[in-house]
């Protein structure tokens, strides 16, 4: 495996996760990173043969934010990171997970959870 990496990055999505009942009521938007770690070389000269479909891997990691309900940002990371994994024969991935404007009364840019697999 090489050092090559495929990002899909601050990927947005409207979303009901959370503990809190406004949080499932009201929603709020999620930010979602995703890096693939594989070997590209060759590609070039291949065009499209055996490359990764980012266009999918946007769309299984839409699906997941849009379509589960977690209570955790944790959790929600892992099934990103358990999806992309198993529906892709991703052998390392890493899975950012932000939430810009969690409803606590402080001011800070958010949270961020983090996954790696592989």
């Amino acid at each position: 495996m090489g050092n090559d990496v495929l990002r899909l990055r601050n990927m947005r999505f409207y979303a009901y996760h959370g503990l809190f009942p406004e949080e499932a009521k009201l929603g709020q938007w999620f930010e979602v990173d995703v890096e693939v770690f594989s070997d590209f070389r060759g590609y070039a000269r291949k065009d499209d043969a055996g490359a990764l479909d980012y266009a999918r891997i946007y769309e299984a990691t839409k699906a997941v934010v849009t379509a589960e309900r977690f209570g955790l940002v944790e959790s929600l990371a892992d099934r990103i990171a358990e999806v992309l994994q198993s529906s892709f024969h991703l052998k390392r991935l890493r899975v950012r997970v932000r939430k810009p404007d969690p409803p606590i009364p402080a001011v800070f840019d958010g949270v961020e959870v983090e996954v790696e697999r592989g």
